[in-house]
């Protein structure tokens, strides 16, 4: 079974009804929505796609970061859907295990958190002219972790280093005012 792009409208309603504020940042998601765009493919690019990250927090209060290879950032663990993910949060802990050697049995979401995303972030991605890939960009859905006593193993292939930072590091200052509510 495969995440439908009913399952994404309805995790984008339940978060812009907790986020109304973030509507307009987000209009590029709901226009392709709209216009009835396969978010869920990694090859759609007339606009962009949907994606799945983890906020990992560990029980120090801090988040663990990842550094990305092919973008040189920090940034969260998580990627593309694929064809086997079931949920939008099932993908964000799968990414999560791929990348970090953290096993979901391990995650657990904050209260309230388990099926409206802390997040969704919405950015451009460069082109990537090796891979036939004009600029786009990624609809990060992203969902509150915490984890206990993580055993970080990474996936050399994508990612070459990882931090436990505080949470005021996250990637964009939005993120990092809803975390300090968490």
């Amino acid at each position: 079974m495969s995440i439908s792009t009913d399952e994404i409208r309805s995790t984008l309603a339940r978060y812009l009804d907790r986020h109304p504020d973030e509507a307009d940042h987000l209009r590029p998601l709901s226009e392709a929505l709209n216009a009835g765009a396969d978010l869920t493919s990694r090859k759609e690019f007339n606009g962009g796609h949907v994606t799945c990250g983890a906020v990992v927090i560990d029980h120090d209060r801090r988040l663990l970061l990842i550094r990305h290879k092919a973008l040189g950032r920090w940034l969260l663990p998580g990627g593309h859907l694929e064809p086997e993910d079931a949920t939008l949060p099932g993908a964000a802990l799968r990414e999560l295990e791929e990348e970090t050697g953290i096993s979901w049995h391990g995650a657990v979401a904050p209260p309230g958190h388990d099926v409206t995303p802390v997040d969704i972030d919405l950015h451009t991605i460069p082109a990537n002219p090796a891979k036939g890939e004009p600029e786009h960009w990624h609809a990060d859905f992203r969902w509150a972790l915490w984890v206990k006593e993580p055993k970080v193993v990474l996936q050399a292939e994508e990612v070459d280093g990882y931090a436990w930072r505080p949470r005021a590091n996250a990637p964009t200052p939005k993120l990092a005012a809803k975390l300090a509510a968490l």
